[in-house]
């Protein structure tokens, strides 16, 4: 299991269930990813995901709501790329649809010192009500038939990273051009330099 740091947190899915997905890679290649492993590495995700509003006290996060977030995130994982592949996620709909049930988060409009108004939660974040605003948001995209017609699987050779298409013509073929794309850029450049490359390693490795 490869370390990250928060840096390497993902939210560029287009969807804050589908940045929820992303906090593991690599799993089509032996070495996965965690990028949620541990508590300030959550903090970090609900904040950067805007699932909580800046400046939001996260005392009350800890390895109890680490536990619920990867729990959270392994289901909708499964969901989401059951149907990417055109298969019927089965009994975790239900699954889903039980953390959908429970309340969201309420907000509040306050004014901050400079008189602009911001965004605050109404009482102290909760776990569970946090996890519901996630699976609500899964819920609205599998059943919107335009957004889910936007899921597509990155193309990066180990990444499956899955994400919304709303580029013009629907051709974006990476979760992200400077992560994956740049990986694919590099190496259509090393084997046009080099094309007899992976011919000699296999002979090398024979």
């Amino acid at each position: 299991m490869a370390a990250v740091s928060p840096s390497d947190l993902r939210f560029d899915s287009g969807r804050l269930c589908l940045d929820l997905v992303a906090t593991v890679g690599g799993r089509l290649s032996e070495a996965s990813v965690e990028r949620l492993d541990g508590v300030e590495h959550l903090k970090a995700w609900l904040l950067g995901a805007g699932l909580v509003p800046g400046g939001t006290r996260l005392d009350a996060v800890d390895g109890g709501w680490l536990v619920r977030f990867r729990a959270a995130r392994d289901l909708l994982h499964r969901i989401v790329h059951t149907e990417v592949e055109g298969r019927a996620a089965g009994a975790d709909l239900e699954r889903m649809n039980a953390l959908a049930a429970t309340a969201p988060p309420a907000v509040r409009a306050v004014r901050a010192p400079d008189g602009a108004l911001v965004r605050t939660l109404a009482t102290a974040p909760d776990c569970g009500a946090l996890l519901s605003r996630i699976a609500r948001d899964a819920v609205e995209l599998l059943t919107d038939p335009v957004a889910r017609g936007q899921l597509r699987r990155c193309e990066g050779e180990t990444c499956s990273l899955v994400y919304l298409d709303t580029s013009r013509g629907r051709r974006r073929r990476w979760c992200s051009s400077e992560v994956c794309g740049n990986r694919e850029r590099v190496a259509r450049h090393r084997r046009r330099l080099n094309p007899g490359g992976e011919k000699n390693m296999n002979e090398i490795q024979t």
